[in-house]
């Protein structure tokens, strides 16, 4: 038998499929956290073999070891990671160059057409 148990994931508040798409979203917190320590681990060797410590025992041995999916299971089952509806979670605007360009020819419409209204 699997543990923990899809009830026991899922609490019965959520489906499957919304289980599914919060243990990737996690999984891929955990690979992106272990690029990163990987990353700096490499650099802080120096890229050389003759360093004092291998940038293998720099890195989180629970993250080396196991696998991403495996871990994202355990921290929803631990409550690390909590299942949000898509309507408990604010939209979060990123500003691109694009977005930045289109509010600054904005403000510049804006102040002129006031300019001119004087």
């Amino acid at each position: 038998m699997i543990y923990p148990t899809m009830q026991d994931l899922t609490k019965g508040k959520y489906n499957r499929y919304e289980l599914a798409i919060a243990t990737a979203k996690g999984a891929r917190m955990i690979t992106d956290e272990y690029v990163r320590q990987r990353t700096e681990a490499e650099a802080a060797a120096g890229g050389g073999k003759d360093s004092d410590r291998p940038a293998a025992n720099m890195i989180d041995k629970k993250l080396k070891d196991e696998k991403a999916v495996k871990i994202s299971i355990d921290k929803i089952a631990d409550g690390e990671f909590v299942i949000c509806e898509e309507a408990d979670i604010a939209p979060v605007e990123v500003e691109t160059e694009e977005t930045a360009e289109a509010e600054t020819e904005t403000e510049t419409e804006t102040e002129t057409a006031e300019a001119d209204a004087e």
